[in-house]
């Protein structure tokens, strides 16, 4: 035991000389071989630190859009710099959506049977909007759906109302009263069967039957062409047909010069959840620039031809 104590503190001492600066005849302080060569290697690996310490503040200035704790698309996504988000009458759709509860942040897409939706890279977040437990409510569906679910709680809910394929308008009031739709061809009509029920299970059946016989064809005649400049809260990019597809902006900021930036939402087939999408030109910001907009206009999962910006009548009745 003590020869090896002896052992280790002779190489101690060793250790520690090698470390030390020597003296020369003069008595002088003497840097020892090579110093100079190890303190350019400190600066070096300074600049390394530095450069990686750069690094780590773009990314976090490229995720500072995104406040992970958000638990609303207010509070999920922040606006860009130099822009602020539109004025919001308070209860109308504008604020509805913004205040709309997200899932947590990460959550995946999920089909209508709980199932993940195959490509989980196209959004930012997640809306809890109600999803039926069947392959109905799809891209047009969804849209309505958030419309619905607006009248619905606001209190506006003589105002629901949509046309079918063919022509015919559903609306809820009817159907809350106790008309329900039977559907023979291409003939619809109103019978008279239930009582006045405005729970929101019958609202829901009511939302149900719109769906299936209603769509982007139908929803492409309820609709006016609208200018970039002039967009709101609730328009769309549409393309009728089957299938189309559309997508909602669900959210508008503006900065000093007027310049408009917008976030858009859409659901999808098979029916899905309603989702943020984010922005292929920079991943990062899901945020759309008016400045960028050009036909034909790219989204994650589908391209708009010019002349697909309009506006719904869903508000107006």
């Amino acid at each position: 035991m003590r020869k090896g104590i002896l052992v280790f503190c002779v190489l101690f001492s060793a250790v520690c000389l090698a470390g030390c600066k020597t003296g020369n005849t003069n008595g002088k302080q003497v840097e020892k071989p090579g110093a100079e060569r190890e303190e350019q290697t400190e600066k070096k690996t300074e600049k390394e630190i530095e450069k990686e310490t750069e690094e780590c503040r773009d990314d976090q200035q490229e995720k500072s859009l995104i406040d992970a704790e958000g638990t609303t698309l207010a509070t999920r996504i922040l606006s860009p710099e130099g822009y602020a988000r539109t004025d919001a009458v308070e209860g109308g759709f504008t604020e509805f959506l913004r205040e709309y509860p997200l899932k947590e942040d990460g959550c995946p897409v999920l089909l209508y049977d709980g199932q993940e939706k195959g490509n989980q890279s196209a959004h930012e977040a997640v809306f809890l909007l109600p999803l039926e437990a069947e392959d109905l409510q799809q891209c047009a569906d969804s849209v309505m759906r958030v419309y619905a679910e607006y009248l619905y709680h606001s209190g506006q809910a003589d105002r629901i109302a949509f046309h079918f394929t063919n022509g015919f308008l559903a609306e809820y009031g009817r159907w809350r009263d106790g008309g329900r739709i039977f559907v023979n061809g291409n003939t619809v009509d109103w019978v008279q069967t239930a009582s006045y029920d405005d729970s929101y299970e019958t609202f829901q059946k009511y939302l149900r039957m719109v769906f299936v016989y209603a769509g982007t064809l139908s929803m492409e005649g309820e609709s006016t062409p609208v200018s970039l400049e002039d967009i709101q809260v609730g328009d769309v990019f549409l393309k009728g047909g089957s299938p189309g597809h559309v997508v909602m902006i669900v959210d508008i900021c503006e900065n000093a010069e007027g310049g408009k930036a917008f976030l858009l939402g859409q659901g999808y087939m098979p029916a899905q959840e309603f989702h943020v999408l984010k922005n292929p030109l920079h991943e990062e910001d899901p945020w759309y620039y008016e400045e960028e907009i050009t036909y034909p206009f790219r989204t994650p999962e589908y391209v708009f031809e010019e002349g697909s910006l309009c506006r719904l009548s869903y508000l107006e009745r």
